[in-house]
């Protein structure tokens, strides 16, 4: 189906991204392919991101307290319109201009979910949230579960099926919520690849990510995933 056919929604999940949000939003903008619409979801951050994001005239909502990027991804699918959603994370690890790269194999009807990889790029990764260690565990685990081979189950860039979401319960808060998503796009039979893009470890900023006991959610949810897909 035609680009111009298929609409496109931009979902970024965001805490105290006020330095890159903007920049972001405005290389989003700059793109040549169809956006129906870039949404933020403000995990209720403590500086101007909320703000920042209005100011480039874009929807931006706030949570009334800070819930976690699972839940906020949740707020941003429930406003979503496009046809296809893409998620993209704010701190600037991602790169906007990679989201054709993304969109192409949904749009050449080749996969229903596009993750984006840093692994598969030439030059290897340098991943301070989740070591590489515990991102190949997930991916074996994955693997075992669905007999769906990937190689960074939990990247947050991107692009699936609106279709992928309607009959799909998500119940993650965190960053568990790719497991998630993935485990049970899987076991519903849609169609997934991954294709290679950039990345840059954010800067700026601490991480509130805990790599044992985020690691240890994001086990359970492999678990609760596959088990609630039987």
């Amino acid at each position: 189906m035609p680009m111009e056919r298929k609409s496109v929604s931009v979902i970024i999940p965001c805490y105290n991204g006020q330095k890159y949000i903007k920049g972001c939003i405005e290389s989003l903008l700059k793109q040549t392919y169809p956006i129906h619409e870039i949404i933020v979801v403000d995990d209720c951050s403590e500086d101007n991101s909320l703000e920042t994001s209005k100011t480039v005239g874009v929807n931006a909502y706030s949570l009334k307290k800070h819930m976690g990027k699972g839940y906020a991804l949740r707020a941003g699918f429930a406003k979503a319109k496009g046809k296809i959603i893409a998620t993209i994370d704010s701190d600037g690890s991602h790169r906007p201009e990679e989201l054709p790269r993304m969109l192409a194999p949904i749009l050449q009807n080749q996969a229903d979910l596009v993750i984006g990889s840093r692994y598969l790029n030439h030059q290897p990764a340098s991943a301070r949230k989740l070591n590489a260690s515990g991102v190949r565990l997930f991916n074996f685990l994955i693997k075992i579960f669905t007999r769906t081979a990937v190689s960074d189950s939990q990247s947050g860039y991107r692009a699936m099926k609106s279709e992928i979401l309607k009959n799909m319960h998500l119940k993650s808060a965190e960053y568990e919520i790719e497991s998630e998503i993935l485990v049970k796009t899987a076991q519903q039979g849609f169609r997934i690849r991954e294709v290679p893009i950039s990345f840059e470890q954010r800067t700026y900023g601490v991480s509130r990510l805990d790599p044992l006991v985020d690691g240890f959610k994001i086990l359970l949810s492999i678990f609760s995933a596959y088990i609630e897909s039987l």
